[in-house]
């Protein structure tokens, strides 16, 4: 399990699991909209963290972020792109 605290959002934090292939799951948003995140945490379920950071990344609402925003922002560090990075150090 994975605890993340969001930046500039409603919400004040995001509780996800993340498999060995980085697929996502049990997203839970604290704080914020309800509905709104329970909704995306479920339409997320099971997707990579590459394509949630592609569909959510650049969201904004509040202070330039968002709570869909902070989820990408979570995930990056789980990404094909960041797993390269880390690779060649």
């Amino acid at each position: 399990m994975v605890t993340y605290s969001t930046r500039g959002t409603c919400s004040k934090q995001i509780i996800f699991d993340i498999d060995e292939e980085r697929r996502v799951h049990n997203v839970k948003f604290i704080g914020g909209c309800s509905g709104n995140l329970q909704g995306i945490g479920r339409l997320v379920e099971g997707k990579t963290a590459d394509e949630i950071v592609a569909l959510l990344e650049g969201i904004r609402c509040k202070q330039n972020t968002s709570c869909p925003d902070q989820l990408a922002q979570a995930l990056k560090p789980y990404t094909a792109g960041a797993a390269k990075a880390e690779a060649k150090k």
